[in-house]
């Protein structure tokens, strides 16, 4: 009777005992109580969180490194401990294979294959990396450091460090696939044409509204003291904006019209320099001053330079035609719309941002103001050009804004022509569950549920009872229908040219 043979390790244990071997040869020194406390830092993600917490300290790219990090250790430490370690049960190395002072003690009992270390290591310096490269360059030589440590203290074989690398690198892809880099936003341009000179204010005349955001007892003072020529209307609170803004516009000598204000102040200002051929200074009196940041003026000293040099542009405006009231009585009114109009959770997720935004910055500042509007939030059924659909929101931006997803935040050009349209629509099964995911994993943008359009009209119906409709801040209640269009170079405005 042949007697069967029994079988050699295999090539890649035979591999791994060589290397260890290799390992094992070292001289010992002080290089030995680094590895062992390089790799006791790592244990649950400790280093990584730590290294998240101060890059996160610094706004813009390195903020949003962490985050990203921080995502590809979570999904490669979940794949590796729920996923492969047990499907692949393997035994760690002995403590025959290294000399004593270097093996790890105790030990770890989970299975050897692959490394969760190696694995949680890599996905976070190539998940920052891939954001911001030279943070991603000094993370590495420390995300191998943590690898190497497995096998130089015997908690792995060498291949279970290079299986573990690998899930590190695939998670850290896939979470670069989930919040895709935001391509660079277009560079600013604007459409240049002749205004009036306005030398310390000379037929200029401002309008302020002390319900404005940033207004205090100093600003008429201090608007007169920049505009020493100016006439300066200082609306109080109980007075009719609208009829004050038309007797500022009026006022004789008047040639330009200024505003200080927030956005639904400036809407109604604007209105008035297109009804009265004026061009429009809007100065940054308002809480978020949109316009005035999307014209150049957002500070006052811009504002000033650019009144005293006549130098302008144009912009498109929005026009909106809005019906109110009974179905078969409608009211109609025509509004201008500089900015913005919206209708479901739109204005929720705005204040929300802007809260967070100070603290976390705009790109995480815009997820977690998302995820909670979301979470609570219900959709509206609106009619959009015939079309019925269930929304959580409805958004309809005057110029094509950037990024191009569901947190729109600049505006490089004024006059393009287009109404920048967005649906994030609650149609399909599973709505919800649908939009959380989407704003987790940052595909939003590329999610069924979001539709992104252009156009140069749109019309909204409600669906049964009124909506409300937010237009440039300003809630219209009792709103049956809206139609929008666009009104080519309708506004002249100053801009500092250089």
């Amino acid at each position: 009777m042949q007697r069967k043979r029994r079988r050699g390790p295999g090539l890649i244990s035979r591999i791994d005992r060589h290397l260890v071997r290799g390992v094992s040869a070292f001289p010992g020194g002080n290089h030995d109580a680094f590895f062992r406390r390089l790799s006791a830092a790592a244990n649950h993600g400790k280093l990584w969180i730590g290294a998240a917490a101060i890059m996160a300290a610094f706004p813009g790219k390195p903020r949003r490194a962490a985050l990203h990090g921080l995502i590809a250790q979570a999904v490669a430490s979940a794949v590796t401990n729920m996923g492969f370690k047990t499907l692949l049960p393997r035994a760690r190395p002995l403590p025959e294979h290294l000399p004593v002072f270097r093996f790890v003690h105790p030990q770890p009992t989970s299975s050897s294959m692959p490394s969760g270390h190696s694995a949680s290591a890599i996905a976070f310096a190539v998940g920052a990396g891939l954001v911001n490269p030279v943070l991603g360059a000094a993370l590495a030589p420390v995300a191998v450091g943590v690898a190497y440590s497995r096998v130089h203290t015997g908690a792995h074989w060498p291949s279970d460090v290079f299986f573990g690398s690998a899930i590190g690198a695939g998670a850290a892809l896939v979470t670069r696939k989930w919040w895709p880099v935001r391509p660079p936003f277009p560079d600013v341009s604007r459409t240049s044409t002749p205004a009036p000179e306005l030398p310390g204010g000379a037929g200029l005349s401002i309008v302020v509204n002390t319900l404005g955001g940033s207004f205090t007892a100093e600003t008429a003072a201090a608007l007169q003291e920049v505009f020493p020529k100016a006439h300066i209307n200082t609306v109080d609170a109980g007075e009719d904006l609208v009829a004050e803004i038309q007797a500022t516009a009026t006022f004789p000598g008047t040639v330009a019209l200024g505003v200080w204000g927030g956005d639904g102040t400036v809407g109604t200002a604007a209105a008035a320099a297109v009804e009265h051929s004026l061009p429009l200074l809007v100065l940054p009196g308002g809480t978020l001053n949109h316009f005035a940041r999307d014209a150049g003026t957002g500070s006052l000293k811009e504002a000033v330079s650019a009144a005293n040099r006549g130098e302008a542009a144009m912009a498109d405006v929005g026009m909106v035609t809005v019906e109110r009231g009974m179905a078969g009585n409608p009211e109609k009114a025509e509004l201008i719309m500089l900015n913005t109009a919206s209708i479901g959770l739109y204005p929720n997720l705005v204040r929300r941002r802007e809260m967070l935004q100070p603290a976390l910055g705009k790109p995480l500042a815009g997820v977690v103001a998302m995820f909670r509007t979301f979470t609570a939030g219900t959709p509206t059924t609106l009619i959009v050009d015939g079309v019925r659909h269930k929304l959580w929101i409805a958004y309809v931006g005057r110029g094509r804004y950037y990024p191009r997803d569901h947190a729109p935040l600049v505006r490089p050009v004024l006059d393009d022509g287009v109404l920048d349209v967005r649906m994030i629509t609650a149609d399909e099964s599973f709505a919800r569950l649908r939009l959380l995911w989407s704003v987790l994993t940052g595909t939003v943008a590329t999610s069924r549920i979001t539709h992104l359009t252009e156009a140069s009209s749109i019309r909204l119906e409600s669906d049964g009872s009124p909506m409300v409709l937010a237009v440039d801040g300003e809630a219209l209640a009792g709103v049956r229908s809206a139609e929008f269009r666009v009104a080519g170079h309708g506004l002249t405005y100053y801009s500092p040219q250089s």
